[in-house]
């Protein structure tokens, strides 16, 4: 049985090969006897033409043969000879020319004449698909995202599985931010086309945008290195990292960004300071000083770079104050009972309570005595930069009232409001801003 299954396949197998081999030299004697075609009709008109140059009929002749030849450049220069006359002439195909013409201009790039001549073409018949495919194409070249949807909505009607039409349907639906229709688009659109970027970044963005990161962020890593969508791409990337707060993810992906050789100055500066923002929560300083070093050189107005520069500086060059705001709440609360023995010095201080606030502040209830008075005192160690209202001085003196505490100490990185101060004036509550807090920290170092 064996023995007359193999002498079998072979057979198959010389058939199918020799089948193959007929198809591909009739393909081949098609493909010459058509280009022999077009070689004898583009003789045959160009003697025609040398006989009679206003002869209309050649010139169409010339124009088709080159257009289906893909000689755009040349089919678009004899369509453009006999547009006008098309006008004027009732036996030619104004329609037909003004198509051509139309798409030959686009392949040419001559896209303001392109618009113009399948505007023209579709007056006479809106619902073809090549015409409201090409302008749909223009539309979004120009920027024009309303107009080219509609044009590749009809042409999508008409063909519905036109990759181009799709890929630019998709893309006019990004910049109009309909990122949750864009999606569906071009993923369809890069599953057969992984090698456009461009698609593909707008495919990531989509998800960012609607919070689906995981994938979003494996777009984003994927096109990190590519020179034209790799920086906006390591931007998004470590920004998702800084939503996490995984700042050292999030500053390597900045750094990958920065590398490239062109960048565009907005997303350059924008790489810079969230860079600058990852090492500071890293506690890198010097690494975040020579971002904002050099994003102050290139704008020395970005959002808040000049503020940043002097807060980072600071706290580079003062240890106490560093560890005051970014100490863990074991290292702050004995850096804590440090001040208060600053703050009442040649006194007994012993600590009762202490109630921390997440990392807004700490309350720490003392008992004091010194050599001729004690007390119940509450110092109250703020944490937060910024202005200091009323309300929150007001909280402090509620909280003194319910452990009976007979003073309070409030002290800020930031600084106090005028009304903050005028309410403490008749109550035992001393308020220390950040220059006081500073002079404190320093006679720490004394000590």
């Amino acid at each position: 049985m064996v023995s007359y299954i193999i002498p079998i396949a072979i057979i198959l197998v010389l058939f199918t090969v020799v089948i193959s081999l007929i198809a591909s030299v009739l393909k081949n004697k098609n493909n010459q006897n058509m280009e022999k075609d077009q070689k004898t009709l583009l003789a045959e008109a160009n003697k025609r033409l040398a006989g009679n140059p206003k002869d209309r009929g050649a010139l169409k002749i010339i124009a088709d043969v080159h257009y289906d030849m893909g000689n755009f450049d040349k089919a678009m220069k004899t369509y453009r000879l006999l547009l006008d006359s098309a006008a004027l002439d009732a036996s030619m195909d104004d329609f037909e020319i003004n198509l051509h013409y139309g798409l030959a201009c686009m392949h040419c790039k001559a896209n303001k004449e392109a618009y113009k001549a399948l505007a023209f073409a579709r007056e006479k018949h809106p619902n073809r698909f090549e015409i409201n495919a090409a302008l749909g194409k223009l539309e979004y070249l120009r920027k024009g995202y309303e107009k080219s949807i509609s044009f590749l909505k009809r042409a999508i009607t008409v063909q519905p599985d036109h990759e181009e039409t799709l890929k630019y349907y998709g893309q006019a639906l990004f910049k109009l931010k309909h990122y949750r229709e864009a999606h569906n688009y071009l993923k369809q659109h890069i599953t057969s086309h992984p090698e456009d970027k461009e698609a593909v970044f707008s495919l990531a963005c989509c998800y960012y945008e609607l919070n689906q990161h995981d994938l979003a962020l494996k777009f984003f890593t994927h096109l990190r290195a590519d020179p034209l969508w790799g920086p906006n791409s390591a931007l998004y990337a470590g920004t998702i990292y800084q939503k996490r707060s995984e700042h050292d993810k999030a500053a390597t992906d900045f750094g990958i960004g920065l590398r490239h050789e062109t960048i565009q100055p907005n997303v350059r500066q924008e790489l810079l300071y969230r860079q600058a923002n990852a090492f500071n929560h890293i506690s890198d300083l010097p690494h975040a000083l020579e971002a904002l070093n050099t994003l102050y050189t290139l704008n020395p107005g970005y959002k808040d770079t000049e503020n940043l520069l002097r807060k980072y500086t600071e706290l580079n060059n003062n240890k106490r104050l560093r560890l005051y705001l970014r100490a863990s709440v074991s290292d702050f609360n004995t850096l804590c009972r440090q001040l208060s023995n600053v703050i009442i010095p040649d006194a007994k201080i012993k600590v009762v309570d202490i109630k921390v606030a997440q990392n807004s502040y700490v309350d720490m209830l003392t008992e004091v005595r010194a050599r001729k008075w004690e007390d119940v005192i509450l110092f109250r160690f703020g944490r937060t930069e910024g202005h200091m209202g009323e309300l929150s001085v007001r909280e402090l003196y509620a909280r003194m009232k319910e452990v009976h505490a007979g003073r309070g100490f409030y002290l800020t990185p930031g600084s106090f409001s005028t009304e903050s101060s005028n309410f403490v004036e008749a109550r035992l509550i001393d308020l220390i801003d950040k220059s006081q807090l500073l002079k404190l920290l320093k006679r720490l170092d004394s000590q």
